[in-house]
């Protein structure tokens, strides 16, 4: 479920990169032999058993609603996003409660945590897709239930928060089909994520101006982040720095395909980071600040480099012509892939119903019908 008012696949436009990880992970599972129950308001569409809408009707269609919705400063309006969340929660933790389900599995914790411990029977599962900082901690740990497991998509991402049950850790997959080498590159440079301080776009356009290379900007911006482009993004526009706008994926396969390096001077521990994965799919080196998940998924000096500043990812520009495209390719290829992210789940959840089989269990629920979960996403 992607949120209670806002369908999957989300509509055109809106960026929300969790929307695509949980609809991949839904049908992937589904494929693997499980009964998936996908809850979402009325126009949630996937290749699983069943689709729950509850007769809601999606309050968000748009981008522009998005943003509306999900940054207003209206206390009432604030608590409509997290109450229609905790109506289709309520649902899914008595559905599970009669024995309908074998497993919860949420994208969004705040909907589940406050009544998780109520149904104490029931397993119920949280994907980490934010950064763990100390207020996410204190909230996690105020309502710890053993019934409550933790799947994390770095092992960066515990750092601040490492006595959580967690379960596992599952890097996220993308679509290494679509993602794919087409082309020799061009001398630009690319960055790619939303539009906000977090992600370094203000740095990408000094190291731009400091090398003279070409730099494109793919991403989206919403109203929140308006001042931040305003002001350190717009003013530096030119025939050399262009601002993409939100691009569809086929299109962002295209400009991936054709850059000579993306870049991630990232301001925070980024979680995991999808456009490091994109860009090495398509066989783009990425050259990043070593924060968060990035020494995970880079292999420095193999698949690009990690920096510590601006001034060494300058330096680094200069050598990325020692990076082979065809090892960025592969690396992600091998740990970064659609089946190697369904089949990491689909360890730690068999693990986590089974409480840990022998394999016996294990060798005999493979002949069995899969588990039954319902995936809920709901995730920023």
């Amino acid at each position: 479920m992607v949120r209670g008012f806002l369908a999957t696949p989300v509509p055109s436009k809106i960026a929300y990169s969790p929307a695509t990880i949980a609809q991949t992970l839904a049908e992937g599972l589904e494929e693997n032999g499980h009964e998936i129950t996908f809850y979402g308001p009325e126009g949630t569409d996937l290749k699983v058993s069943k689709v729950e809408t509850l007769s809601i009707r999606p309050a968000v269609k748009t981008a522009d609603q998005f943003d509306e919705f999900v940054g207003t400063t209206d206390l009432f309006e604030e608590y409509r996003p997290s109450l229609y969340d905790t109506h289709m929660a309520k649902k899914m933790l008595e559905a599970a409660d009669r024995g309908e389900l074998d497993c919860l599995l949420f994208h969004h914790f705040e909907s589940i945590l406050p009544l998780a411990s109520l149904f104490p029977k029931v397993p119920v599962v949280c994907i980490l897709h934010d950064f763990i900082d100390e207020n996410r901690r204190e909230m996690l740990e105020l309502h710890a239930s053993p019934n409550i497991h933790f799947i994390s998509i770095s092992d960066s991402q515990r750092r601040d928060a490492p006595d959580l049950a967690y379960s596992g850790t599952v890097y996220n997959g993308i679509d290494t089909e679509m993602f794919k080498p087409d082309g020799d590159p061009e001398e630009y440079l690319m960055v790619s994520g939303r539009i906000t301080p977090s992600k370094g776009i203000k740095e990408a356009v000094q190291i731009a101006q400091q090398t003279g290379k070409r730099l494109y900007i793919a991403g989206s911006l919403s109203k929140t982040d308006s001042w931040y482009f305003d002001e350190h993004v717009k003013p530096h526009l030119n025939d050399r720095i262009l601002f993409l706008g939100m691009l569809d994926r086929s299109q962002l396969v295209k400009y991936y395909c054709k850059a000579s390096a993306l870049l991630m001077p990232i301001q925070w521990q980024e979680p995991f980071g999808l456009a490091m994965a994109e860009a090495g799919s398509c066989g783009t080196p990425v050259i990043a600040f070593g924060r968060g998940s990035v020494p995970e998924v880079i292999a420095n000096g193999k698949t690009g480099f990690i920096v510590d500043n601006s001034a060494e990812m300058i330096l680094a520009i200069e050598k990325i012509s020692q990076i082979k495209r065809s090892d960025c390719r592969k690396h992600v290829v091998d740990n970064f892939s659609i089946k190697k992210m369904i089949d990491g789940y689909d360890t730690v959840l068999r693990s986590i119903v089974l409480d840990k089989p022998t394999k016996s269990q294990q060798k005999k629920l493979l002949f069995k019908k899969g588990l039954r979960i319902l995936s809920d996403h709901i995730t920023k």
